[in-house]
């Protein structure tokens, strides 16, 4: 059987690829690895979900699976991946369940599992879990059978407490929200006005099927028009599942995770707070972050994509922050994953503490022009077949510019990414490496 878990967890079309039926195994499987740690009580799971229609299907057919397997769960409604993340390991749960695909189309889904210290699971045991998928096993019976129940308010008392701890004042700022009409929709605009902030909130309105339909972080179109029409003096954009930002200055520039997460270095460095005096990104940050860091003194490690390599380079070596491009900021002085509401807090926070405009604290990362092109309908396997095409661009680049080819962990298709002197240059390199890899990779 094919790998089923991508970068972030199962996913796929809800109802078709990942099933109901497939959810409940993927419980049971789930309960009985973690049944293996011997952990010395009865074991409790917390399960929290995104806006979309297909949500409470999957996560009632998680909640079944686990509990036919002993375990007691409790399901806390629609809430951001990282307030489940928060919750597992703050509430001493012994697992966590997040049912989102992101920011995908309403259509798909996703089943993503969080191990007792609020950390994403690691390759090997999510393997571990694949391995036992379906086989026949003798399931408890009596009270062996695990209790399942609701507790929606602990978002509320826990979490978003967390968030308003973690941030400063912000009376006096107006701030634009793009909550995608998911997992952000109610937590997000509640925690910037408990903060004192005059907030303006669009896309909070999530019906089930309307998450991320031309809104939030991977299209920020609306927020940017928002922004300026309303005076705001920065706005931020969530994905489906808010465990990533964009921000937007008062112009209604776009700001991304690189620019974030470059801002919020600098200010850990200048406190005193960046452990190791170093930065974590990935191999799609924009080569401009990394010259700007070198500036600032500030060492730059860079992972392979997806959020879970970066968290491992960090715990495994003391960093503290580190994320991706795509708005995905993770900060272990606050959360053990990435957290776009948290980071919003924080980044606002700055703003409040220094008084200066938000363009004028990410103004030092001078970002490279950048042009990303997804070919779809090609063997993502076969990526080294362009790899001469790929040499001759780069020569041609020269120390300007850089050139990635990728495969898509969640999608696919096989991303082509050139960074050059000039735009100009950058699309025409990228068209150039994509019309190779559809011709010479096509399925």
């Amino acid at each position: 059987m094919p790998r089923l878990f991508g970068t972030d967890g199962v996913r796929g079309l809800a109802n078709k690829e990942l099933t109901a039926p497939l959810a409940l195994e993927l419980g049971e499987a789930a309960a009985r690895v973690l049944a293996k740690n011997n952990l010395g009580h009865r074991p409790k799971a917390i399960i929290g979900q995104d806006t979309r229609e297909s949500s409470g299907m999957l996560s009632q057919a998680v909640a079944a699976g686990l509990a036919s397997a002993g375990i007691d769960v409790e399901h806390v409604g629609e809430i951001p991946t990282p307030g489940v993340a928060y919750l597992t390991a703050e509430q001493d749960y012994d697992l966590g369940v997040v049912i989102s695909a992101s920011h995908n189309p309403f259509q798909d889904n996703g089943i993503k599992f969080i191990n007792g210290d609020g950390f994403k699971l690691p390759d090997s045991s999510e393997d571990e879990i694949q391995a036992v998928l379906g086989q026949e096993w003798d399931r408890p019976t009596g009270d062996g059978v695990g209790f399942i129940s609701e507790n929606s308010m602990v978002s509320d008392k826990v979490y978003m407490d967390h968030l308003i701890r973690s941030g400063h004042s912000l009376k006096g700022l107006r701030i634009a929200l793009d909550c995608a009409n998911g997992a952000a929709s109610d937590v997000a605009p509640r925690v910037f006005q408990k903060l004192g902030a005059d907030v303006v909130v669009i896309n909070a309105a999530p019906d089930g099927r309307n998450i991320n339909d031309k809104a939030g972080s991977t299209h920020p179109e609306q927020l940017q028009a928002m922004t300026v029409a309303t005076g705001a003096d920065f706005g931020f954009a969530f994905d489906g599942d808010a465990d990533r930002c964009q921000a937007v200055d008062h112009e209604g520039n776009l700001i991304d995770g690189d620019q974030i997460m470059g801002m919020l270095a600098v200010a850990m460095k200048n406190e005193g707070r960046l452990k190791r005096n170093t930065l974590v990104v990935t191999v799609m940050s924009n080569l401009g972050l990394h010259l700007a860091m070198r500036e600032q003194g500030i060492k730059t490690v860079s992972t392979k994509v997806g959020d879970r390599y970066v968290l491992e380079e960090m715990l495994a070596h003391g960093y503290n922050i580190g994320g991706e491009q795509s708005g995905h900021v993770i900060n272990l002085d606050h959360a053990t994953t990435g957290d776009g509401t948290l980071t919003a807090v924080l980044v606002a926070s700055e703003v409040a503490k220094q008084g200066k405009p938000l363009a004028e604290l990410v103004e030092f990362v001078k970002e490279l022009p950048q042009t990303l092109i997804n070919v779809p309908g090609v063997d993502k396997t076969r990526v080294d077949a362009v790899a001469a095409e790929v040499a001759d661009v780069e020569a041609e680049l020269g120390e300007t510019g850089r050139v990635l080819l990728r495969a898509s962990g969640t999608e696919p298709l096989i991303r082509v990414m050139v960074e050059a002197a000039t735009q100009e240059q950058a699309d025409d390199c990228a068209q150039r490496l994509a019309d190779v890899v559809k011709s010479k990779l096509a399925l």
